[in-house]
């Protein structure tokens, strides 16, 4: 049985940030995986994403990136890309501290043997639960990307016909009325 982390990281009160929870509620709305996947909200972690990481077969993580690129472009990074990173100095406690977490995993012998980040550069980190228009249209080729390594590693899932409602309590009218309130 296959071990498999598919989680989305982020704040979803700062706008695009929120990209990688809502592609997580989405996949789990959408779609059903063989036994061992786990699709899950990640929210804003520090270190302890070593927790979620350790001794799986394979991990998947969706997040914003901020590079030079336009808003809603894709990167990917692999494992041997992130880990050739030098640790950089966190500056806030909500930073997913990704190559401090994959070292410290390898150092104890349970790194996955496939990671791969999907990154998203965003357009506004701005107080809100909205995605900005480039991001949400982004949305749909992220979920193919990460479908397609599913496949590769011979994954088996499949669309659910009739989809659930995707549960994302940040993007209620109740929510956004509490939040501009």
């Amino acid at each position: 049985m296959k071990n498999i982390l598919i989680g989305g990281i982020g704040n979803v009160l700062l706008g695009d940030d929120g990209v990688g929870p809502y592609i997580a509620r989405f996949l789990d709305a959408h779609y059903t995986f063989e036994p061992g996947i786990e699709i899950a909200d990640l929210g804003t972690p520090a270190l302890d994403l070593i927790d979620q990481i350790s001794g799986r077969d394979a991990v998947i993580l969706v997040d914003s990136v901020s590079i030079d690129a336009e808003p809603g472009t894709i990167v990917l990074y692999r494992k041997e890309e992130i880990t050739r990173l030098t640790p950089q100095v966190r500056m806030d406690p909500h930073s997913p501290a990704l190559v401090e977490t994959l070292l410290a995993a390898e150092m104890f012998g349970k790194t996955p043997a496939e990671v791969l980040l999907i990154g998203i550069v965003p357009q506004s980190f701005e107080a809100g639960c909205a995605l900005s228009d480039p991001v949400a249209e982004a949305v749909e080729d992220a979920i193919a990307k990460i479908l397609g390594e599913l496949e590769r590693w011979g994954v088996a899932y499949q669309k659910k016909p009739q989809p659930d409602e995707i549960s994302t309590w940040w993007t209620s009218e109740a929510a956004l009325q509490a939040l501009v309130s």
